[in-house]
């Protein structure tokens, strides 16, 4: 807190981008708003701001007397859950002759934006406004330059006793750390937690991973931490609802239930007509694939959305969607040859509980599991920014449909290669809206017509067109 004579200095200058002077006590609109900007500290200088109450705009003091009430009144502004993330602050004041000077000194936050009931205030000068949308996007840019990844961001609201430590113990460290290192170390579980970017000791707090891994209720903190299971009796959302299951809680404990539901619940076997004296037994799925499938989405997936995990079962084939698109390197011109994590410190403990590879194997060997299998490629929709999805066939199903299959998928290639000729630069959205078939669908007919040598493209995404080869 500044001393007196820091004070005095204060009051002589003008109101700034650091300073705002009020004589109200009650306008705890204002104050929020005040604190809020300058937790913001939207000029970047590091410095902490300062809001004065019993001053006017002119630096001279009206006679204020602060009481307790009026000191708890304005403490309680930092706890009671209007400004997040909450601020960082403190409470006190200096007495004169001609009155008392209630001080609110306001650090920067490091993990911007700020929000006052969702709104992002800041300072420009002596003036406080509502943050523009490219003035909000440069508070995003400086938080995800303090934390480069949200799975190594501490979580503020949580504690120790948010987490699973005997999980963390018992399960987890065995498998990540060696047996004889592990036996040597002395250490707190905060620092051992620390040291695998699970807990920071800076703010004393876990960090997102290791409430999404160990958390004992992660849904309190990321409201989308889950994964919602429907079967429909149909081929699209319309048809009713024959069953809807969540899973909720940590991977740790997610895991191994989504693991077996996907093998008891999930795959099936059912008997196929072969011939019209033998049946076959098939499953409608390869167990590892969709296994290796759901282990990605909940690897990769943005888990800042209040959006879950979405695996929705249908007659002929099962959707699985996860919130975020394709991050870093990873873009779809060479998907799935590159890969990069959005969660890396998620990423590594799935590897080193054996859920999944960093190998970059894991696409290539669940399409050669499907083909086995007779699902047909996955078809995977990698051309959104905020959501992937990935599409399989059920087998029992595109089997006993297989010509009326091949008829339409004919019919709608044809067009599509006609659509083509017409306009060689149209897109994907615009011969999704003019075959009347989702884009998935598109781009499944488009990879299918180039491995057949039918059209091929020429240039980029943007600039580029569709060329058909004559045979």
């Amino acid at each position: 807190m500044i001393t007196k004579e820091e004070l005095q200095e204060l009051l002589q200058s003008t109101e700034t981008f650091r300073i705002e002077k009020t004589i109200s006590t009650t306008n705890k609109d204002k104050f929020c708003e005040a604190i809020c900007a300058f937790a913001n500290d939207m000029p970047n200088s590091k410095k902490a701001g300062y809001l004065l109450i019993g001053i006017d705009d002119n630096g001279q003091r009206n006679g204020l007397k602060v009481t307790d009430a009026l000191l708890k009144n304005i403490s309680s502004i930092r706890t009671e859950g209007n400004i997040l993330p909450l601020p960082v602050m403190n409470v006190d004041f200096v007495s004169f002759d001609d009155g008392d000077v209630l001080i609110v000194e306001v650090f920067p936050s490091e993990f911007p934006p700020v929000r006052y009931h969702g709104r992002t205030y800041i300072r420009i000068g002596p003036r406080k406004d509502k943050a523009t949308t490219q003035e909000e996007n440069i508070l995003v840019e400086r938080r995800s330059a303090n934390f480069p990844t949200f799975d190594t961001t501490p979580c503020l609201e949580a504690t120790l006793d948010d987490i699973d430590t005997k999980q963390f113990i018992n399960e987890y460290l065995p498998k990540a750390i060696d047996e004889e290192v592990l036996a040597a170390d002395t250490r707190s579980i905060k620092e051992q937690m620390a040291s695998l970017r699970l807990y920071n000791m800076k703010y004393d707090c876990p960090t997102n991973a290791a409430i999404i891994l160990f958390g004992k209720n992660p849904k309190y903190f990321l409201f989308g931490d889950y994964i919602q299971y429907v079967s429909f009796g149909g081929k699209d959302n319309a048809a009713p609802i024959i069953k809807e299951k969540e899973f909720i809680g940590s991977l740790m404990t997610m895991l191994p239930r989504i693991d077996a539901f996907i093998g008891d619940s999930l795959i099936v076997s059912r008997p196929v007509p072969v011939t019209n004296l033998r049946e076959e037994t098939q499953k409608n799925y390869p167990k590892w694939a969709i296994r290796e499938l759901v282990m990605n989405a909940l690897m990769h997936r943005d888990y800042k959305t209040n959006t879950p995990t979405k695996l929705y079962q249908y007659d002929n084939r099962l959707e699985i969607t996860n919130a975020g698109g394709l991050y870093g390197n990873a873009r779809p011109e060479n998907f799935p040859n590159v890969n990069d994590y959005r969660n890396p410190i998620v990423a590594e403990a799935l590897r080193v509980l054996g859920y999944v590879n960093k190998f970059n194997r894991g696409i290539a060997r669940v399409q050669e599991e499907l083909e086995e299998n007779g699902n047909g490629k996955a078809q995977f929709d990698v051309d959104k920014l905020t959501v992937f999805s990935v599409i399989v066939n059920d087998k029992t199903s595109t089997k006993t449909s297989t010509k009326t299959s091949t008829k339409t998928s004919t019919k709608t290639s044809t067009k599509i290669m006609d659509a083509i000729m017409e306009n060689p630069n149209i897109s994907l959205d615009e011969l999704s809206d003019k075959m009347g078939i989702s884009r998935s669908g598109v781009r499944w007919n488009i990879d299918k017509l180039k491995r057949e040598g039918r059209i091929k493209r020429e240039g980029g995404r943007k600039n580029g067109r569709w060329i058909v080869i004559e045979n």
